[in-house]
């Protein structure tokens, strides 16, 4: 439905409005929704898209007329912006929430739009979370963005590329807003302590604890006023926000991660690759920040066994056995005590030789399968199970290797057109040093070379 408050209190219930009321928030509101920039000046951060010039600011300013989606982790303005936006540009402006809009609701924006387009009033739809909208929801956008009979300001925190469909994509601005600098953070905080609209009541924040406010925001604003907030209520007027005080009402700084969005996948290639790079401390690291955020055990379990055969593979065979068991364990333990099993297949694979043989040897097959290198299955290795089989010439002349005393044979075994192929290459790491040694004896063998 139609948000009101969507830029005042986070937590109010919403429901439909339209207009410019839409920012204005009391004495009530959260210090994050009280502190929110009136204008570009009050905006600190990402230069990198609000400096002259830029097509943001233009589009704050008034004079742009593409659509934009932002996209960038909690706290980094996106709302903001998209409320100055509003300020500027048309008469009439509509905020809508991905989480609780459906495809009537975006029709009926899209219609009521396009009566006030006819009266020459612009309006500005703004929709929070538009990853969370269906393929349907955003398909619907398309022809009023196209059109330009609203302009579209959408936000999200997952990355686009996943979550947003092409065609909308090219029809809009994309603009990555990133994480503020430490002194970015610092400034919000004093800006909170000085303005009317901030903490108030003659207290001051010393200096240990804004440093450590600005450690525990994470590059997030919202965050940050957020704990200033409860720390400025532990004290009476008059009196300092000290580092204790903010200890005291912080209990912990919440993990940067977000399980559905793009801090999710940035978080596990860092693990993956940690594990890769043999940095057993660093994928430990970022197991913990998904195990504290609340990753499904189960997700991290198969990454751990793909990650076996990926990049330990032959090196150390033993790595897949140990990914599967914590899988196994995950299934049958449960958290928390699974996050055992999980830290231990994370050390053993990270611990392990390396070998990313097994990954390579299967993509070099698939290459040549689909170049059309598939030729016919030789006939003594096909089928001779059933009736008639003999007399088609299937399974005539296969030999049986354990007949030999070596255990091997000379005998075609990969179809014609393929006789030069290798596909699998051991290194030199762990046991696939051993099977280095032999493997090109075993090809001389059976192919009679």
């Amino acid at each position: 439905m139609v948000q009101e408050g969507l830029f005042g209190n986070d937590h109010a219930p919403r429901t439909g409005h339209r207009g410019s009321g839409l920012f204005e928030v009391g004495e009530q509101a959260p210090l994050a929704a009280r502190m929110r920039p009136r204008t570009l000046d009050e905006v600190v951060g990402q230069e990198h898209v609000l400096g002259p010039g830029k097509p943001l600011r233009r589009l704050v300013e008034g004079s742009g007329a593409a659509s934009v989606i932002l996209y960038g982790p909690p706290g980094t303005g996106k709302t903001t912006i998209a409320s100055l936006i509003a300020k500027t540009t048309g008469q009439n402006f509509v905020g809508l929430s991905a989480l609780s809009s459906g495809v009537k609701e975006l029709r009926e924006v899209i219609a009521q739009a396009r009566r006030d387009l006819a009266r020459g009033e612009k309006t500005v739809l703004f929709i929070d979370e538009v990853h969370r909208f269906s393929k349907t929801q955003q398909d619907a956008l398309l022809a009023a963005v196209e059109n330009r009979t609203v302009l579209l300001v959408a936000a999200t925190t997952e990355n686009p590329s996943f979550s947003v469909v092409a065609p909308l994509l090219s029809r809009s601005l994309l603009l990555q807003l990133h994480s503020l600098e430490a002194d970015d953070i610092a400034q919000v905080l004093d800006r909170a302590m000085a303005d009317e609209r901030g903490v108030g009541g003659g207290k001051t924040l010393t200096a240990d604890a804004r440093d450590q406010l600005v450690l525990l925001a994470g590059g997030d604003a919202r965050r940050a006023l957020t704990y200033l907030e409860a720390a400025a209520e532990a004290v009476e007027d008059g009196a300092e926000i000290t580092i204790e005080t903010v200890r005291e009402n912080v209990n912990r700084a919440v993990v940067r991660y977000d399980r559905d969005g793009d801090q999710h996948y940035d978080v596990v290639s860092a693990f993956i690759k940690s594990i890769r790079g043999s940095d057993v401390d660093a994928a430990l690291h970022y197991l913990a920040r998904m195990i504290e955020a609340g990753e499904d055990p189960r997700f991290i379990a198969r990454r751990l066994v793909i990650h076996a055969s990926e990049d330990v593979g032959m090196a150390d065979p033993t790595a897949l056995q140990t990914a599967t068991a914590a899988a196994y364990a995950v299934q049958f333990i449960g958290m928390p005590e699974a996050r055992l099993n999980l830290a231990q297949a994370t050390i053993h694979l990270a611990t392990a030789p390396k070998s990313n043989a097994v990954y390579r040897a299967i993509g070099k097959a698939q290459a040549d399968v689909a170049k059309g290198k598939a030729g016919p299955v030789p006939p003594h290795l096909r089928d001779g199970h059933y009736e008639g089989a003999k007399k088609m010439g299937n399974a005539v002349g296969y030999l049986y290797p354990h007949d030999d005393p070596r255990g091997v044979v000379e005998q075609r075994y990969i179809p014609e057109g393929l006789d030069d192929a290798v596909y699998y290459e051991p290194s030199e790491h762990g046991a696939e040093k051993r099977i280095a040694d032999y493997i090109g004896r075993l090809r001389r063998m059976v192919r009679g070379e």
